[in-house]
């Protein structure tokens, strides 16, 4: 088929991804594909994802999670672990261990990540850093590490709750504040410096523009 040759359709999706890819880092969604271009269903998204894959001008993993990128553009895989509360901490065993299958992953631009090798991806779950623009439903990628700036936005374990939360961390009077960015929530106060573990820094947003229960393209 090669470029000169696709259909109106396919060289206006061809374009959108690209430019997509080029702002964010990482490739659109196949609903904001089907929206942006006017396509009728997902299926016909596919059908034609597959006709541009074949014909060399994009590459696509159907495993990963906006897994569609331009020929020639450099992608990672960054392992989805789970779920974080940016809201009331809740339990959430993404942050301690995998979640999801191993197969569950962001593909996100080498050029826009750090170098470092252990990043990971959370599912945000709540409203609490809305003014952050980490909305509910969004990933989150974060560093792996143990101590904070104040200012920095963390995923935080509280022991004594076995509970996580996604916060802004700040450590002042001798306690930790973890600070929601939404002014209808109030911050959470720990005295016992024993009972808060930090697990990541968050380095990217990946935003996520319809709610739902799972990964989805």
């Amino acid at each position: 088929m090669g470029e000169g040759n696709l259909t109106a359709r396919q060289a206006e999706m061809k374009k959108y991804i690209e430019e997509y890819f080029t702002e964010h880092g990482y490739a659109p969604s196949y609903r904001e594909i089907m929206k942006k271009v006017g396509i009728p269903s997902l299926s016909v998204v596919r059908y034609n994802l597959e006709r541009l894959q074949r014909e060399g001008i994009l590459d696509r993993d159907p495993r990963v999670a906006r897994g569609i990128r331009p020929h020639t553009a450099q992608l990672r895989s960054i392992r989805v672990w789970g779920y974080i509360a940016a809201g009331e901490p809740m339990p959430v065993p993404g942050v301690t261990e995998p979640l999801f299958g191993a197969d569950e992953a962001l593909a996100i631009s080498r050029d826009l990540l750090p170098r470092d090798r252990d990043l990971f991806a959370l599912i945000v779950r709540g409203d609490s850093m809305i003014d952050a623009m980490v909305h509910d439903g969004d990933y989150v990628i974060l560093k792996p590490q143990q101590q904070a700036r104040n200012g920095e936005m963390v995923a935080v374990w509280l022991k004594d709750r076995d509970e996580t939360t996604l916060k802004y961390f700040f450590y002042e009077d001798g306690r930790v504040r973890l600070q929601p960015a939404n002014p209808q929530m109030n911050p959470i106060f720990v005295d016992n410096l024993e009972q808060v573990e930090i697990r990541g820094r968050v380095v990217m947003v990946v935003r996520q523009l319809e709610k739902r229960g799972g990964v989805k393209h």
